[in-house]
């Protein structure tokens, strides 16, 4: 299966959305994107597509954020949400997304990504436990849904602390 990877354009808006709706099976996800996308901190290269036959069957969107303790302030990637059609899943379109992903934010100058996700799935990326630098979420999460990864190395190494999600991220 040929997946084109590209980031997202204005005429792919609504079948992103329409996408997200049937993956996640409603559409906060969808409005947390609409909600970044109007932001000065969103990247247009990390909100990505996967595209099949000329329909948009895949997305993922890495956003800016900030671990954070006290004064210190460490920039990092959310990666959150990724999303693709059910019809689709199980054939490698979310680990191109996340790899695809992955290189472009690299090629940004950013240095490490987070996420709260399947602790079984993200490790194949490189991701790890998130409290090997010490670094957790605001919300109630187990230890091994909550990820990190070092896109440069040494970059996640004095980043202890808690991540910052716009508010946006807490109506998802």
């Amino acid at each position: 299966m040929k997946i084109d990877i590209r980031p997202e354009e204005e005429p792919d808006y609504k079948a992103i959305y329409q996408l997200i709706d049937k993956a996640f099976g409603r559409n906060n996800e969808a409005l947390l994107i609409d909600t970044l996308r109007k932001t000065p901190e969103f990247v247009p290269g990390l909100s990505l597509v996967g595209r099949y036959c000329d329909k948009v069957v895949g997305h993922v969107l890495m956003y800016p954020v900030a671990i954070v303790e006290g004064d210190k302030r460490t920039i990092t990637l959310a990666l959150e949400p990724i999303s693709v059609l059910p019809a689709y899943q199980k054939k490698g379109i979310g680990s191109k997304l996340v790899k695809v992903g992955l290189s472009k934010a690299k090629k940004l100058g950013f240095g490490s990504v987070v996420v709260v996700g399947h602790p079984e799935y993200y490790p194949q990326f490189g991701f790890m436990p998130a409290g090997r630098w010490n670094i957790k979420v605001p919300f109630e999460a187990t230890d091994n849904v909550v990820m990190a990864i070092e896109l440069i190395p040494g970059a996640l190494e004095n980043a202890a602390g808690t991540v910052s999600y716009p508010s946006p991220f807490s109506e998802v």
